[in-house]
């Protein structure tokens, strides 16, 4: 009865990297991408509706406007309700 947030694979990553979440319950989640100064970089996931079970999404290093990121540190975070789960992943060119 938990909500799972993976690391993402493969960390670095160039082009792409995949991370996976679990639901215990079906929920609205929101799925975002924050640079290292806490800025939003994009929603891979907003405010949609799941059902409860393990799901997998792909970053593929862009942000909101489909333009490539700068080299870096990133955070991903599953927001849930008032809960947030955060992880880190690097982009390198």
């Amino acid at each position: 009865n938990d909500y799972k947030l993976a690391a993402a694979y493969p960390n670095p990553f160039n082009p792409t990297t995949v991370i996976e979440f679990t639901l215990p319950v079906n929920k609205e989640i929101s799925l975002i991408v924050y640079n290292e100064l806490g800025q939003e970089v994009t929603r891979l996931i907003d405010g949609k509706t799941y059902q409860k079970g393990s799901y997998s999404v792909t970053w593929n290093g862009t942000n909101a406007l489909g333009k490539e990121v700068a080299s870096g540190v990133y955070f991903y975070s599953l927001k849930y309700g008032n809960f947030t789960k955060t992880r880190k992943v690097t982009y390198l060119k």
